[in-house]
């Protein structure tokens, strides 16, 4: 008994291990706190995160666009495509049949939804496999030198890595943004992070 504790407690110290279970604990905690937050907070938020986004260079000059459906109280970014439906492409993530990856699908104005996979709704359309300008992402948690905790499947990462010539933003609310979040290999940064209140 006193081994197979000691053998637990080196493998606990192993890199990897004890980053994976950091990321456990602030995911656990972050998502905590955005289960609380009423529709009026998320919408005063996600207007908030949406005025900045509309700032940046990287969306002004951005032809197509990455973004996300939100589910579980995430920023939501709906109106913002509504906004620019007529003028950008919005591309929505959805799992490929058949395999463990994100793949691109083209949003236009009535395009049915579906729940996916794990519940996410996903447009009823073909994969897009042109070129993106830019990839808006969610998160559970982010830092200040943009690394990103997800959902812990690494979708986004090997979406990110697929696609790591394109300009990539994380939002999130500012009690997601951290000074320093766990990672490891396979992990993947965003180029920008920004909350309600901040632009990193």
């Amino acid at each position: 008994m006193l081994f197979e504790s000691q053998l637990r407690n080196l493998y606990d110290l192993l890199p990897w291990v004890k980053a994976h279970k950091e990321k456990e604990a602030m995911r656990a905690i972050d998502l905590q706190k955005r289960r609380i937050l009423n529709a009026e907070q998320i919408a005063e938020y996600s207007e908030q995160v949406i005025a900045r986004l509309e700032q940046t260079h990287h969306f002004r000059n951005a032809k197509t666009i990455m973004v996300y459906y939100p589910v579980h109280n995430e920023v939501d970014l709906r109106k913002l495509v509504q906004k620019y439906e007529n003028e950008k492409i919005f591309l929505f993530p959805a799992i490929a049949h058949h395999s463990h990856n994100l793949e691109a699908r083209r949003f236009e104005p009535h395009t049915p939804f579906r729940k996916g996979r794990f519940g996410i709704p996903e447009p009823k359309t073909e994969a897009y496999t042109g070129p993106i300008d830019l990839i808006i992402t969610p998160g559970s948690s982010f830092d200040r030198h943009c690394w990103r905790v997800g959902r812990g499947g690494g979708y986004y990462d090997r979406f990110l890595k697929e696609y790591a010539k394109t300009f990539s933003i994380g939002v999130c609310y500012d009690f997601q943004l951290h000074d320093h979040v766990p990672h490891f290999w396979g992990d993947r940064r965003v180029n920008h992070v920004i909350t309600p209140t901040q632009t990193i």
